[in-house]
């Protein structure tokens, strides 16, 4: 697996690899993470990849944690 890029944003840990003929695109958020995977034939230019975290995408990803981070807390409170 090669490491591409590594860096915050908005308190989410970003990390984009390579692997498999793959790139994952991990997003981390305390104890939560959300994974992409995108064929490498469907990437021209690795460059390509900034459009998950600089678009309308990364404004999803950031309302699925909000989301997964309610889930837990509510499920937490039921243990």
């Amino acid at each position: 697996m090669r490491v591409v890029q590594e860096f915050v944003k908005d308190d989410i840990r970003i990390s984009i690899f390579y692997w498999n003929n793959k790139y994952l695109i991990k997003f981390e958020l305390g104890p939560m993470e959300q994974t992409f995977k995108i064929p490498e034939m469907d990437v021209l230019d690795e460059t390509d990849l900034n459009t998950f975290y600089e678009s309308d995408f990364f404004e999803a990803v950031k309302l699925r944690f909000k989301e997964m981070g309610q889930s837990f807390q509510k499920q937490l409170e039921n243990l």
